[in-house]
Protein backbone atom coordinates (compact mmCIF):
# COMPACT_ATOMS: atom_id res chain seq x y z
CA UNK A 1 0.00 0.00 0.00
CA UNK A 2 1.58 3.08 -0.85
CA UNK A 3 0.57 5.17 2.08
CA UNK A 4 -2.75 7.29 1.11
CA UNK A 5 -5.81 7.18 1.16
CA UNK A 6 -9.49 9.13 2.05
CA UNK A 7 -12.67 8.72 4.26
CA UNK A 8 -16.05 10.48 3.31
CA UNK A 9 -19.44 10.82 4.77
CA UNK A 10 -21.11 7.71 3.14
CA UNK A 11 -24.13 5.18 3.67
CA UNK A 12 -21.66 2.44 3.67
CA UNK A 13 -19.51 4.17 6.44
CA UNK A 14 -22.60 4.84 8.56
CA UNK A 15 -23.29 0.71 8.22
CA UNK A 16 -19.70 0.02 9.46
CA UNK A 17 -20.11 2.28 12.73
CA UNK A 18 -23.80 0.85 13.31
CA UNK A 19 -22.35 -2.23 13.12
CA UNK A 20 -20.36 -1.56 16.58
CA UNK A 21 -23.29 0.82 17.57
CA UNK A 22 -21.06 3.78 17.52
CA UNK A 23 -21.96 7.06 15.54
CA UNK A 24 -20.23 8.16 12.38
CA UNK A 25 -20.10 11.54 13.04
CA UNK A 26 -17.05 11.09 15.13
CA UNK A 27 -14.98 10.05 12.35
CA UNK A 28 -12.02 12.12 10.99
CA UNK A 29 -13.17 13.11 7.40
CA UNK A 30 -10.71 13.50 5.06
CA UNK A 31 -10.13 13.78 1.65
CA UNK A 32 -6.38 12.83 1.15
CA UNK A 33 -4.88 11.16 4.26
CA UNK A 34 -0.86 10.87 4.50
CA UNK A 35 1.40 8.91 6.78
CA UNK A 36 1.50 10.75 10.17
CA UNK A 37 -1.96 12.25 9.13
CA UNK A 38 -4.45 12.14 12.29
CA UNK A 39 -7.20 9.16 11.49
CA UNK A 40 -9.90 7.63 13.10
CA UNK A 41 -9.23 4.16 14.34
CA UNK A 42 -12.31 1.77 15.70
CA UNK A 43 -11.26 0.12 18.52
CA UNK A 44 -12.41 -2.00 21.66
CA UNK A 45 -12.03 -1.62 25.70
CA UNK A 46 -13.93 -4.18 27.49
CA UNK A 47 -17.44 -4.42 26.40
CA UNK A 48 -17.29 -0.91 24.63
CA UNK A 49 -16.44 0.19 21.04
CA UNK A 50 -14.98 3.11 20.28
CA UNK A 51 -13.83 5.84 17.91
CA UNK A 52 -10.58 7.57 18.51
CA UNK A 53 -7.86 10.43 16.66
CA UNK A 54 -4.44 8.28 15.91
CA UNK A 55 -1.47 9.03 14.43
CA UNK A 56 -1.18 7.25 11.45
CA UNK A 57 2.32 6.13 12.40
CA UNK A 58 2.49 2.56 14.88
CA UNK A 59 5.99 3.95 16.26
CA UNK A 60 6.64 7.43 17.72
CA UNK A 61 9.47 8.82 19.13
CA UNK A 62 8.97 8.67 22.92
CA UNK A 63 10.03 12.48 23.42
CA UNK A 64 8.24 13.68 20.83
CA UNK A 65 4.85 11.80 20.48
CA UNK A 66 5.67 11.96 16.89
CA UNK A 67 6.24 9.80 14.26
CA UNK A 68 9.67 8.16 14.19
CA UNK A 69 11.79 9.26 11.92
CA UNK A 70 14.03 6.80 11.41
CA UNK A 71 11.53 3.99 11.12
CA UNK A 72 8.10 4.08 8.68
CA UNK A 73 5.91 2.11 10.25
CA UNK A 74 2.07 3.50 9.51
CA UNK A 75 1.88 0.10 7.49
CA UNK A 76 2.53 -3.19 9.22
CA UNK A 77 3.91 -6.05 6.90
CA UNK A 78 2.16 -9.61 7.96
CA UNK A 79 5.03 -11.38 7.78
CA UNK A 80 5.97 -9.38 10.46
CA UNK A 81 3.15 -10.71 12.67
CA UNK A 82 4.69 -13.35 14.57
CA UNK A 83 8.64 -11.92 15.24
CA UNK A 84 8.49 -10.92 18.67
CA UNK A 85 11.28 -8.45 18.15
CA UNK A 86 9.00 -6.78 15.60
CA UNK A 87 7.11 -3.26 16.42
CA UNK A 88 3.55 -5.01 15.73
CA UNK A 89 3.65 -8.65 17.39
CA UNK A 90 2.43 -7.34 20.87
CA UNK A 91 -0.26 -4.91 19.42
CA UNK A 92 -1.40 -8.22 16.99
CA UNK A 93 -2.20 -9.82 19.72
CA UNK A 94 -3.37 -6.96 22.27
CA UNK A 95 -4.71 -4.16 20.43
CA UNK A 96 -5.64 -4.47 16.93
CA UNK A 97 -8.24 -1.78 15.28
CA UNK A 98 -10.34 -1.26 12.51
CA UNK A 99 -9.31 2.32 10.30
CA UNK A 100 -12.15 3.17 7.85
CA UNK A 101 -11.60 4.25 4.07
CA UNK A 102 -13.16 5.66 1.24
CA UNK A 103 -10.73 5.10 -1.17
CA UNK A 104 -7.04 4.09 -1.16
CA UNK A 105 -4.00 5.05 -3.67
CA UNK A 106 -1.99 2.28 -5.04
CA UNK A 107 1.45 2.75 -6.86
CA UNK A 108 3.10 1.12 -9.10
CA UNK A 109 6.62 2.01 -7.76
CA UNK A 110 7.70 3.46 -10.67
CA UNK A 111 6.93 6.71 -8.70
CA UNK A 112 4.48 8.02 -11.45
CA UNK A 113 1.57 5.17 -11.66
CA UNK A 114 -0.81 5.64 -9.57
CA UNK A 115 -4.46 4.48 -9.44
CA UNK A 116 -7.46 5.30 -6.90
CA UNK A 117 -9.06 2.08 -5.85
CA UNK A 118 -13.00 3.04 -4.89
CA UNK A 119 -15.74 1.21 -4.41
CA UNK A 120 -19.11 2.26 -5.43
CA UNK A 121 -21.33 2.70 -2.43
CA UNK A 122 -18.84 0.66 -0.51
CA UNK A 123 -16.61 1.33 1.91
CA UNK A 124 -13.27 -0.46 3.72
CA UNK A 125 -12.65 -1.67 7.13
CA UNK A 126 -8.75 -1.84 6.81
CA UNK A 127 -7.51 -4.27 9.37
CA UNK A 128 -5.22 -2.15 11.83
CA UNK A 129 -2.71 -2.14 14.81
CA UNK A 130 -2.58 0.59 17.41
CA UNK A 131 -0.36 1.64 20.46
CA UNK A 132 -0.98 3.68 22.97
CA UNK A 133 1.80 6.39 24.69
CA UNK A 134 1.38 8.91 27.52
CA UNK A 135 2.92 12.09 27.18
CA UNK A 136 5.72 13.16 29.79
CA UNK A 137 4.18 17.06 29.67
CA UNK A 138 0.30 16.48 29.82
CA UNK A 139 -0.15 12.50 31.21
CA UNK A 140 -2.55 12.11 27.73
CA UNK A 141 -2.72 9.00 26.34
CA UNK A 142 -2.00 9.62 23.00
CA UNK A 143 -2.70 6.69 20.23
CA UNK A 144 -0.61 5.94 16.54
CA UNK A 145 -1.82 3.43 14.49
CA UNK A 146 -0.93 0.95 11.13
CA UNK A 147 -3.05 -0.69 8.65
CA UNK A 148 -1.43 -4.37 8.02
CA UNK A 149 -0.65 -5.17 4.56
CA UNK A 150 -0.24 -8.63 3.02
CA UNK A 151 1.42 -10.16 0.18
CA UNK A 152 0.26 -8.71 -3.09
CA UNK A 153 -2.98 -9.78 -5.25
CA UNK A 154 -1.48 -11.75 -8.78
CA UNK A 155 -4.21 -9.90 -10.79
CA UNK A 156 -3.26 -6.17 -9.24
CA UNK A 157 0.36 -6.91 -10.79
CA UNK A 158 -0.19 -3.84 -12.96
CA UNK A 159 -1.70 -1.67 -10.19
CA UNK A 160 0.82 -2.09 -6.51
CA UNK A 161 2.78 -5.56 -6.80
CA UNK A 162 4.44 -5.79 -4.09
CA UNK A 163 1.81 -5.81 -0.98
CA UNK A 164 -2.09 -5.42 -0.38
CA UNK A 165 -3.78 -4.17 2.72
CA UNK A 166 -5.78 -6.13 4.78
CA UNK A 167 -9.12 -5.59 4.10
CA UNK A 168 -11.58 -6.94 6.78
CA UNK A 169 -15.16 -8.85 5.70
CA UNK A 170 -18.61 -7.70 5.50
CA UNK A 171 -19.14 -9.71 8.28
CA UNK A 172 -19.51 -7.88 11.15
CA UNK A 173 -19.37 -10.78 13.67
CA UNK A 174 -15.23 -11.34 12.15
CA UNK A 175 -15.11 -7.50 12.65
CA UNK A 176 -15.67 -7.65 16.50
CA UNK A 177 -13.79 -11.00 16.66
CA UNK A 178 -10.99 -8.67 15.04
CA UNK A 179 -11.28 -6.21 17.50
CA UNK A 180 -12.02 -8.24 21.11
CA UNK A 181 -9.04 -7.77 23.01
CA UNK A 182 -9.55 -10.69 24.55
CA UNK A 183 -8.48 -12.66 21.32
CA UNK A 184 -5.07 -13.54 21.57
CA UNK A 185 -5.23 -16.59 20.41
CA UNK A 186 -3.81 -15.23 16.77
CA UNK A 187 -4.19 -18.13 14.90
CA UNK A 188 -7.93 -17.72 14.31
CA UNK A 189 -6.88 -14.98 12.42
CA UNK A 190 -4.82 -16.75 9.98
CA UNK A 191 -7.52 -16.63 6.93
CA UNK A 192 -7.80 -13.22 7.35
CA UNK A 193 -4.49 -12.70 6.20
CA UNK A 194 -5.09 -13.78 2.97
CA UNK A 195 -5.55 -11.43 0.33
CA UNK A 196 -8.44 -10.45 -0.40
CA UNK A 197 -10.75 -7.59 -1.85
CA UNK A 198 -13.86 -7.51 0.75
CA UNK A 199 -15.75 -4.46 1.58
CA UNK A 200 -18.75 -3.04 3.91
CA UNK A 201 -21.49 -2.45 1.88
CA UNK A 202 -25.02 -0.32 2.25
CA UNK A 203 -28.06 -2.93 2.93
Amino acid sequence: MCGRFNLAESPAVDNLCLSFGIDSDALRYSGDIAPGAIISIIYQVKSDFLISDAIWSLLLDTDTLKPHRKYATFNTRSDKLHQPRSIGYKSFRTSRCIIPASAFIEGLGDRKTYHKIEFEKEAVAFGGLYKEWVSKETGEIIRSASIITLPSLPQWEKIHPKSFPLMLPGSGDVRRQWLNPCSQDVAEFEELLKPRIQTVVVN
